[in-house]
């Protein structure tokens, strides 16, 4: 795995991480900021081929 995707992965896991905590304390700002990135780096993932379906949620 190159260096992109394994950062590009790592940053939809904190992300997604941090989108559920968001969602968890109820801040519904907080929820459109982390789910607005979580969207643009899965488009930024898909225009370069790397399949985010696969990539597991931190606990």
């Amino acid at each position: 795995m190159d260096a992109f995707t394994t950062g590009i992965m790592q940053r939809i896991r904190s992300t997604q991480y941090d989108l559920d905590r968001a969602r968890e304390s109820g801040d519904d700002f907080l929820v459109e900021v982390e789910q607005a990135e979580l969207d643009d780096l899965r488009r930024l993932a898909a225009e370069h081929g790397v399949e985010v379906e696969s990539v597991s949620r931190v606990a």
